[in-house]
């Protein structure tokens, strides 16, 4: 699915969407040039699972953790500056620990993350953004079906094909 997200308000509303029909346990990854809105997404996804406080960016962190309202932690990982994925085995990441990963730019990390449920390609398009959603797991089909109906009819989100 790809979605016209025309503004920053456009982006928060797609996080708010993607929290409200977020599975039990969820991987994430963030694709997207410097600039595309993955931490945008990202802060909108965790403001609406309700972590309240200063979301901050990882990028030097590498992760910031999150407990959420419903129980367990978000992980919220950003791997630019790592220069080699054999550095996240440094972090103590268990993949049974987090019930949700949002995981910016894990083209770094390849072999050293747990697979994605939902792959969100972000790219920068004019004044807004546009948004590429894939699928690759059964998990990441069921929430993809039940985001498309909210996106459907926010008029703030536009669908741009399938």
């Amino acid at each position: 699915m790809r979605i016209d997200l025309p503004d920053a308000d456009a982006t928060d509303r797609l996080g708010q969407a993607l929290a409200r029909t977020r599975p039990a346990s969820a991987v994430v990854h963030l694709h997207g040039d410097l600039g595309a809105g993955k931490s945008t997404l990202a802060r909108a996804l965790l403001r609406a699972l309700g972590v309240t406080g200063t979301i901050r960016s990882p990028t030097y962190t590498l992760i910031e953790r999150y407990p959420l309202q419903g129980g367990g932690e978000a992980w919220h990982l950003d791997l630019y500056r790592i220069a080699d994925a054999g550095e996240l085995d440094f972090l103590g990441l268990d993949e049974g620990a987090a019930v949700l990963w949002l995981i910016e730019w894990p083209e770094r990390g390849r072999g050293h993350l747990p697979a994605p449920d939902l792959e969100v390609h972000l790219e920068v398009d004019g004044l807004g953004r546009r948004a590429r959603l894939l699928v690759p797991t059964p998990v990441g089909e069921q929430w993809l079906g039940q985001l498309e109906a909210i996106v459907r009819a926010d008029p703030s989100l536009r669908v741009i094909s399938e």
